[in-house]
Parts: C-alpha cells; structure tokens; sequence
C-alpha cells in the first residue's frame, strides 16, 4: 500500500493501524480522481447537531463530510500512496475559508475538495503553480458574500501533537494551524468579481435549487 511513499512523516499509520473498512477504501482509492469520486458520493456534513471537525476514521464512521473534513479524508489516504498531506486554504473576505488537499503530478498542481457548490471541488493536475490553481477558483467563489483573498499551504507533517488520521474525535488543532499560518493576498479585479456576482444572482434568482454550472473551466474540474 505504500509502494510509492517517500514523504511519510514520522507517526504515518502502518496498515494494520486502520480498521478493516478503512483500509479497503485505502487500496481501492490509489489515485486523486479516485478520491475525489468518493468524496462526491458522500452526503454532505451539514452539521445541523453542532460543529465538527472529523478524520478520515469519523468521515468513515459518520458516512459523510464537509470541506475540510474531505480535505483531511484525502490527505491521510493519498499519503498512503506517496502523495505529501498538503492543505490548501482559501481565505475568503466573508472569513468562510476553503480547504482542499493539494497534489502535484508530473510538476503541475491539482486538488482534491468537498464543497456544497459545484465549482468549489477538485481540480485536474494542469496548473504549473498554485497561484494559477488558485485562480480557477476565483469566479466560482462568488456567491454573495465570497470572494477570495488569500491562499496558503499547510503540511499536515508539521502537526506533531494532532492525530489528524486516526482519531474519533474532532481535530480542533488541524483548524486552528489553518487561521495562524501565513496567506499569500490574492488580489482580483473589482469589475471582475462586481460582473460574477451579478451574474450568480441572476442565476439564484431564476434557479433557486439548481447547481451553479456556468463557469467556463469545467474541463479542468477533477
């Protein structure tokens, strides 16, 4: 299961660590579009009996979650097949950020992402640097108070005192690294984002229920 891992951290689980389930979806989960695919099957974690802040071992055990509880799910499986756990987090001027795991294949970035909006999931491995990767998510951000400001890259390995993997209780630390660590401010165009803001209004307006869709890089959506 381990064959390509050259960037495990000390405290990587050994196989038997995970339960039976967990480790089934591991061997059957070896690549970011594979992921990726399971995360969107999940229902999502709405949290409607209090916050949470789950593992992969809770997302198993509660059969669903949110952005970052998929970020998380990811990264400990992925790392499983040699990919780093990197976090990428999307600071937002509402302060309602988004948090993805980050890839590379053959150089270029890509990610892999839970969200209730259509747009705001993973991304193929096509973009040569993470501002670039970043910037895909600029226009599908916009949804009435979103808009993002600044990103940044979080290595899970660096949490030495968090059992981000195996824990079955909420991961409070994993969030609180995320608003401490430095952001990179992005800044976009206010005609930009004053036109996609119209734009998903009128959209809202006349499809109240349905997925925003519109977007011009969807080939690029994992």
């Amino acid at each position: 299961m381990n064959s390509r891992q050259s960037d495990s951290s000390p405290g990587t689980p050994p196989e038997l660590a995970w339960s039976a389930k967990e480790r089934k979806l591991i061997r059957a989960l070896r690549t970011p579009g594979q992921v990726q695919k399971f995360l969107r099957s999940l229902p999502y974690n709405w949290e409607r009996e209090g916050e949470t802040l789950r593992t992969f071992r809770g997302v198993v055990q509660h059969n669903e979650a949110h952005c970052l509880e998929g970020a998380l799910s990811a990264a400990a499986i992925l790392e499983q097949h040699g990919y780093p756990p990197l976090l990428l987090d999307l600071e937002s001027q509402d302060l309602l950020d988004h948090v993805l795991f980050l890839f590379r294949d053959n150089g270029l970035y890509g990610t892999v992402a839970r969200s209730r909006d259509a747009g705001l999931h993973g991304r193929k491995p096509l973009f040569r640097t993470v501002r670039s990767l970043v910037m895909s998510y600029v226009d599908p951000y916009v949804d009435g108070s979103g808009r993002i400001v600044g990103y940044g890259i979080f290595d899970l390995r660096t949490l030495r005192r968090c059992d981000w993997r195996l824990s079955s209780r909420n991961v409070w630390a994993v969030e609180r690294a995320l608003v401490r660590m430095p952001h990179k401010k992005l800044t976009t165009s206010d005609r930009r984002y004053g036109a996609m803001l119209r734009r998903f209004r009128a959209f809202r307006e006349s499809y109240p229920d349905e997925p925003v869709t519109f977007y011009t890089n969807r080939k690029a959506w994992l």
